[in-house]
């Protein structure tokens, strides 16, 4: 089979992924000024790009997968041109319209304004949208102190990503529309889609994601409970499916197993006690499949 070719787009993108083929297996080790990280997976070919760029080369045919955020995908363009596989969650974002806190929002889209923004073409359809007499200012990086309540300010608008407000906040803007949500997702081309080997490694890929991200928001709980409250203790356990019961040795109890969420476990583990657990156990899953 052809090797599956994969970009990996810089910066928390690729730290994120680079971690998650590591729970699935695949190791993946970039030398020092190269773009072509070595990798442990004989069908498999990697090539690190920056974000902004992967799901246009995607989209033009120039690799089978790429990881990107969905907000880069809408502002290149190409969300009809590649196949979203799956949302991984990582970095969730939201692309948002800040002003100054002092600004009326309202009366100043019935202004000539300039938008602050990396995102010419989301903002140019915001613009279309909103039918306002606005010019985009592009920018690189850090936007906020573009964006002031003053005469001589370089713009009126920002438009970015956040994931809390805090540094929005902390330049005196205030949230005043969100144009989409964004997170990092995977993606394949077209093409490659089509093609049934490389389909079914793409899925394969899935697959594995999905296993390890079930079994990141999860534990296992093992603990022995006598006969007496056995049925107690089964009535008051959440599970996946069933727990999984066998008995001790010496017929003086059972052995009692279950996955749960992470979240419920504060609150689960007093509970076991309470209905008669004894001798449990917590401990972390590395692949959950369904």
């Amino acid at each position: 089979m052809e090797k599956l070719s994969i970009l990996l787009a810089k910066g928390r993108i690729y730290e994120s992924v680079v971690e998650l083929l590591k729970d699935v297996g695949i190791s993946i080790y970039l030398p020092d000024r190269t773009y072509y990280p070595i990798t442990n997976q004989e069908d498999l070919a990697f090539q690190v790009v920056k974000p902004q760029i992967s799901s246009a080369l995607l989209a033009d045919g120039k690799a089978d997968v790429a990881f990107s955020g969905k907000d880069w995908v809408y502002e290149n363009g190409v969300q009809d041109q590649v196949e979203e596989i799956m949302d991984l969650g990582f970095d969730p974002v939201r692309i948002v319209v800040a002003v100054p806190a002092s600004v009326d929002y309202e009366k100043l889209l019935k202004k000539p304004v300039t938008i602050a923004t990396e995102y010419q073409n989301l903002s140019r359809r915001w613009i279309e949208d909103k039918k306002i007499n606005g010019k985009i200012f592009r920018t690189w990086g850090t936007s906020e102190g573009f964006v002031q309540d003053s005469d001589d300010a370089l713009a009126q608008i920002l438009i970015d990503n956040t994931s809390t407000g805090s540094s929005l906040k902390a330049n005196n803007l205030k949230i005043s529309d969100t144009i989409m949500t964004s997170s990092t997702r995977m993606y394949a081309s077209k093409e490659a889609m089509k093609d049934p080997a490389k389909k079914q490694k793409i899925m394969e890929l899935k697959m594995l994601f999905e296993a390890v991200l079930a079994a990141r928001s999860r534990v296992m709980l093992e603990m022995n409970v006598s006969k007496e409250k056995f049925d107690g203790l089964i009535k008051g356990l959440p599970s996946m499916k069933s727990p999984t019961v066998s008995p001790l040795f010496g017929d003086d109890g059972y052995a009692v197993k279950i996955a749960v969420q992470k979240s419920e476990v504060p609150v689960l583990l007093p509970k076991l006690h309470q209905l008669g657990a004894t001798d449990i156990l917590e401990y972390e899953l590395r692949k959950v499949m369904m």
